[in-house]
């Protein structure tokens, strides 16, 4: 495989997984509130989840959905309905700066990993990223990995980020409309995706 291609690879996966959208939103309203740290196991499961949906959509997993279009429309509904559930959790999370008492609410692996499922743009990311790189068992494995690495990168880049936040979101009011700010932005975009569904 030449240079070439293992750079647009690169380049592809680093543009959808440093971009923003719920799983990064997620992120960032996580290491604000608990810290890079405690973030790091939605990370991982945010990533293990994106790599396993790719993997299976590599394996034959489209075929399935071309054959039922329906299903790829309902994942999608539930997605933006998840996404909305995440987002007022964010919104009504307690504005305390202290960790202890937001252990409760930190997010969990599981939480990454099904996000990643739900979400859209992990799905297009996906069928996009197949149908450009899929050209041989090599490509795919190389694809694979690189996404990996990349996402892993980008989403622990989204969660120390938010982690530096915390100089400014120091005060219980701040917080408060810095978590409330993150969770409109969750419900309102995956409210825009049910109506244009709908319509």
């Amino acid at each position: 495989m030449d240079l070439t291609t293992l750079l647009a690879m690169f380049s592809f996966s680093l543009a959808m997984s440093i971009t923003p959208g719920p799983v990064n939103m997620m992120i960032i309203s996580s290491g604000v509130n608990h810290g890079f740290k405690t973030t790091v196991p939605f990370i991982s499961g945010a990533t293990i989840g994106f790599t396993l949906l790719l993997i299976l959509i590599g394996f034959g997993l489209m075929n399935i959905v071309n054959h039922y279009p329906s299903l790829l429309s309902t994942m999608e509904i539930l997605g933006a309905l998840f996404i909305i559930y995440m987002g007022y959790k964010i919104a009504t999370s307690r504005a305390d700066i202290t960790v202890k008492n937001q252990e409760k609410k930190v997010p969990k692996f599981y939480e990454g990993f099904l996000l990643q499922w739900l979400n859209p743009k992990a799905w297009i990311a996906c069928v996009s990223g197949v149908s450009m790189f899929v050209s041989s068992d090599t490509a795919f494995l190389s694809f694979v990995l690189i996404y990996f690495s990349v996402c892993y990168a980008s989403l622990s880049f989204w969660g120390v980020l938010g982690q530096k936040a915390t100089m400014f979101f120091n005060t219980p009011i701040r917080l408060k409309f810095f978590n409330i700010t993150m969770g409109a932005i969750l419900i309102i975009s995956a409210g825009l995706l049910i109506v244009m569904k709908m319509m």
